[in-house]
């Protein structure tokens, strides 16, 4: 749990709210909060375990006030090494494991449908444009998804 968190959940149930800070201050001094590490091992967990992009990543950590510097940073640095085509390549193998990938993108509202969910899990939108332009074959519904993410 993030130190921003906690303090929204300490504030609504402390009988002193003035106390807050202070145990905050005890708990990080303890190392039992720290935003950074925190930060790090959500962001490794969200990549690893879910296969989602970066901006929803960042996303994530945001709304769980993480500051935006922090979470920036850890973001970078866990998403350093990776490959978004990859991932944006294996996200979709499993989001449409029983159906073959190809029939799902035949279709306009499939494909319209994949884009959605790509730049949901925090991908861009030349990357995702890129993989479906490599599996789809609907190059008019492809190109106006194209002039939305502009």
């Amino acid at each position: 749990m993030s130190t921003g968190e906690l303090r929204e959940k300490l504030k609504r149930k402390a009988e002193k709210v003035g106390d807050v800070d202070g145990v905050i201050a005890k708990l990080k001094d303890y190392g039992y909060l720290n935003d950074k590490q925190y930060a790090e091992m959500y962001a490794t967990r969200r990549l690893e375990n879910e296969g989602f992009g970066k901006a929803r990543v960042l996303s994530d950590l945001r709304s769980k006030r993480v500051a935006p510097a922090v979470a920036e940073k850890a973001v970078n640095q866990t998403f350093a090494a990776t490959d978004e085509v990859e991932l944006i390549e294996q996200f979709l193998a499993r989001k449409y494991r029983r159906t073959p990938l190809v029939e799902v993108l035949a279709e306009p509202k499939g494909l319209a449908s994949a884009y959605r969910k790509l730049r949901g899990a925090g991908f861009t939108h030349g990357n995702s444009m890129r993989v479906l332009k490599r599996h789809g074959k609907d190059a008019e519904t492809l190109d106006a998804l194209d002039s939305q993410g502009e």
